[in-house]
């Protein structure tokens, strides 16, 4: 009997994309997370590679919630030889569904435009994968419960447990042989609009934890107050005011506020528009799963109906040729693809529009050059001056800052045999090291993208 467990660091190491750990045992190979790398084109270049283990080995995937960087990977993962269950909550698995279906759908479109109009250093342009391939690995998923224990093998059980940070999402506790494995996935915040607070490990003997915002806190600021500002300043202009977002969890987050400022005389009725097919979608998660949220359905119906929700493409130019002040979100949260970059292209260079960025915008994309003060920004082989108004509210993220994230493992009881910070920058992973070390006396590592780490069970 074999008394070491391996563990393959495939993503999310050293980055904060491409959630990818694989623990091989000899009862069990176990991946957690399948994610795709977003951001430098160094990084996206990685999800074009086969990952460097025997695939075809790998008997099961769980998975923490339902972003792309943790599920945008699984139909290449099948397509390399994965015949196992992916298996993960109700609402994890429903927005995985959503993703993988739009994300092949954008792929196949973006391919044959790029072939169409040849701007594609690729010839041809090929789809990441197609709505096929996720067709295929749909039907591998599996739905299971939170917080009870489940057995993979004779020795090796796990239990899903509530995270915040969006619908369905969960840290995974995984006992190998009486070892505690505790994977944070993304860490949510407490008193969030729409879900319960983080749940958080009793023990772990090795913990994986996320590092997104480990040298950063939130800044305490009045979202409303400024979310408020922003718009009456937007009307005055008689601008749009256009906002990048997540599909899921911030939509829905912002849609909730919008409706309650207006319910509250806090902003006047300016027409809202919500462009965002995947985003729709998740709404109706929501709708499906009322115990993993905790938005009245009275509230729900009436936050749903006080927006425009733009069905069509051809409701994207109607809305842009729509003279009037109004407030357009639409994805994607880090300007990297979909609907929101036509509103770009037609809006960008029009000193009347504001953009709000309400999220984290990872290395390379475009959402991090509007944050840094990019003059210009490219769309589909094309430059567009940036004359817009560049906004931001930091505090809308759902993800944990640094004193959330040392907060959340502090009802651990043992001292961890060895912490694993994933999911970071470098600058973040390194000052969250010296914070846990501080705080806790306990050493954390921080290990490289492909390493391997034999640990004792």
């Amino acid at each position: 009997m074999e008394h070491f467990a391996k563990i393959n660091f495939l993503g999310a190491s050293g980055v904060v994309t491409g959630s990818k750990f694989l623990i091989e045992t000899s009862e069990k190979n176990i991946l957690i997370d399948c994610g795709m790398f977003q951001g430098l084109k160094e990084l996206r270049e990685l999800n074009w590679q086969d990952l460097p283990v025997d695939v075809s080995k790998i008997d099961v995937v769980l998975l923490t919630h339902g972003h792309l960087d943790h599920v945008g990977y699984l139909p290449r993962l099948v397509k390399q030889g994965f015949e196992g269950k992916i298996i993960g909550t109700a609402p994890t698995l429903a927005i995985a569904k959503i993703i993988l279906k739009d994300i092949a759908k954008i792929n196949e479109e973006e391919a044959e435009k790029a072939n169409e109009e040849e701007y594609s250093s690729h010839k041809p342009a090929l789809p990441f994968y197609t709505i096929e391939d996720a067709e295929k690995t749909i039907k591998q998923f599996d739905v299971k419960e939170d917080n009870e224990w489940l057995l993979l093998s004779e020795n090796i059980k796990y239990r899903f447990q509530q995270n915040g940070h969006i619908i369905g999402a969960t840290f995974i506790e995984l006992d190998i042989k009486g070892k505690r494995f505790v994977f944070s996935g993304d860490i949510g915040r407490k008193n969030d609009y729409l879900l319960q607070d983080p749940k958080t490990p009793e023990r772990a003997d090795f913990l994986f934890i996320e590092s997104t915002y480990g040298n950063k806190l939130h800044p305490v600021e009045d979202v409303e107050q400024k979310l408020a500002t922003i718009i009456k300043k937007t009307i005055q202009k008689k601008g749009n005011l256009i906002i990048p977002s997540f599909a899921v969890e911030r939509l829905q987050t912002l849609m909730y506020i919008l409706w309650k400022l207006y319910k509250e005389n806090k902003i006047p009725n300016i027409p809202i528009f919500v462009d965002s097919p995947m985003g729709n979608r998740v709404l109706d998660v929501f709708k499906r799963f009322p115990t993993w949220h905790k938005l009245p359905v009275e509230d729900y119906n009436a936050m749903c109906n006080h927006v425009n929700i733009v069905q069509s493409y051809k409701e994207t130019w109607e809305t842009i040729d729509d003279k009037r002040s109004k407030i357009i979100i639409a994805g994607s949260g880090m300007v990297t693809g979909g609907r929101v970059l036509t509103y770009l292209q037609q809006l960008i260079d029009e000193k009347a529009t504001t953009v709000l960025l309400v999220g984290y915008q990872a290395e390379g994309t475009r959402g991090r050059q509007l944050l840094d003060g990019a003059h210009e920004i490219r769309f589909r082989g094309k430059y567009y001056p940036i004359k817009a108004t560049v906004k931001t509210i930091e505090s809308l993220s759902a993800h944990a800052d640094q004193q959330d994230l040392i907060s959340w493992m502090k009802n651990i009881k043992n001292v961890p045999e060895k912490i694993f910070l994933i999911h970071g920058e470098p600058t973040a992973l390194d000052a969250f090291r010296v914070k846990i070390k501080d705080t806790y006396n306990w050493n954390a590592v921080i290990p490289k993208l492909d390493s391997v780490e034999k640990v004792e069970i």
